[in-house]
């Protein structure tokens, strides 16, 4: 029964450590497309819709999720990309502006450049994340504790 004690916090952990990664990354890759300078018209080839629910079916989520193809103007071949949360006025055949690195092209953004945004979405997600890590720690240390301890 201790083993579950410790195992399951650890597992929180690693997940909510590799959701701050992922996060963190996703926002990298953001600024470096708007920053580098580089644009391209993109047509919209797909639009579709994912959803999921949890166990109990009373919350469902929606995302709308969009593939993008351009051409960037180093490169010949075309790029296709896919992203999530783009605006709904977006249908299949609509051209827009992607933003792109010339080494990861098939990183770009459609994204209209929104820094501060960006940048309080991630500093907003990484405090949650924190406080679920520090639970965690604070977990596993109460339950180190209790454990070690003599009762009579």
């Amino acid at each position: 029964m201790e083993f579950m004690f410790v195992a399951v916090p650890v597992l929180i952990a690693a997940a909510v450590i590799a959701m701050a990664v992922k996060v963190i990354r996703r926002s990298l890759e953001l600024r470096s497309a708007w920053s580098s300078g580089l644009t391209a018209e993109a047509r919209c080839l797909r639009t579709y819709t994912t959803t999921s629910s949890r166990n109990d079916s009373s919350h469902t989520t929606t995302t709308l999720h969009h593939v993008y193809e351009f051409t960037p103007s180093a490169a010949g071949r075309p790029v296709r990309f896919e992203e999530e949360n783009g605006p709904a006025t977006t249908i299949e055949g609509d051209f827009v502006t992607v933003h792109y690195t010339a080494e990861r092209p098939e990183r770009a953004t459609a994204h209209a450049p929104s820094p501060v945004k960006n940048a309080a979405s991630t500093i907003g997600l990484l405090c949650f994340f924190g406080v679920m890590l520090a639970f965690c720690v604070f977990f596993l240390v109460t339950a180190n504790d209790m454990s070690s301890s003599d009762f009579p």
